[in-house]
């Protein structure tokens, strides 16, 4: 398998650089080729414009985005470090993005590589998003460190359900071009725990990556639970962006109904 790791944290010696150097020699003893894209240490810059497009541009009088990178696609001619960064992607059979949650996302320098090289015509294109992507048959996972405590991120915590912060990445970038998306691996506040606990979090990263030919990923609801205005159609339960388990969603609608009024406002 050859899996693409992009990395995006600017200290070489942070434990999201860590937690990169584990999935690098467990997935490499494992027999996968392994491509790394350390974003800080390549100097990636983040902001798309007209610098991505080399030659003669669609219109050279107006920049629509969208319409010069399709043009781009077409006729190969974008710049030299965005096709770098596409060839790996078509390369991949598994993407691992690699980062610290900033502001309840990812870093800008990675939201960045996604801008630029996620582009329109190739990443997507009309009619083809989700399960007709253009990465249909592709996996993705994400591997990100956090500043707090995981009992922020559950439903009932201050920070809100992990799940749905990261919904924006699990299903409009990766499920949206078509990857199937696996469970995230969270390292909660490595900074603020104990080397055992550090230690800890590495082993289980290896653990989980030695597993993945049997993670589930996460579910999304198929076409045909939408209709016609592509929203779920009546009596389709909201389940997308989660390892569906109707028990564990019993036991959570259960443990809701156990809040007093006042904690539920």
């Amino acid at each position: 398998m050859n899996v693409l790791i992009v990395l995006a944290h600017p200290e070489p010696q942070s434990f999201n650089a860590a937690l990169k150097s584990t999935a690098v020699e467990t997935l490499q003893t494992g027999g996968h080729e392994v491509t790394i894209s350390d974003l800080y240490a390549m100097g990636w810059q983040a902001a798309l414009g007209g610098d991505d497009f080399v030659g003669e541009r669609a219109d050279k009088h107006y920049l629509n985005l969208p319409r010069e990178q399709e043009h781009a696609f077409a006729h190969n001619t974008f710049a030299a470090q965005i096709k770098a960064e596409q060839d790996k992607v078509s390369r991949a059979d598994l993407v691992l993005l690699h980062f610290p949650v900033w502001w309840f996302s990812m870093p800008g320098i990675l939201k960045g590589w996604v801008d630029r090289v996620f582009a329109r015509g190739f990443a997507y294109s009309t009619g083809r998003k989700y399960a007709s992507g253009h990465f249909k048959g592709k996996k993705a996972m994400l591997c990100i460190t956090t500043g707090t405590a995981s009992s922020l991120y559950e439903p009932n915590g201050i920070d809100g359900d992990l799940h749905h912060i990261l919904w924006p990445i699990h299903n409009g970038i990766l499920a949206y071009t078509g990857f199937a998306v696996l469970p995230p691996f969270t390292a909660w506040m490595p900074a603020s725990v104990t080397e055992h606990e550090r230690q800890d979090y590495l082993t289980g990263y290896a653990e989980q990556l030695n597993c993945l030919d049997s993670l589930q990923p996460l579910y999304f609801h198929p076409w045909e639970d939408y209709d016609d205005s592509q929203r779920l159609k009546p009596g389709v339960i909201a389940k997308s962006g989660v390892q569906w388990n109707p028990r564990a969603e019993q036991n959570k609608v259960q443990a809701w109904s156990e809040f007093t009024p006042e904690d539920k406002h």
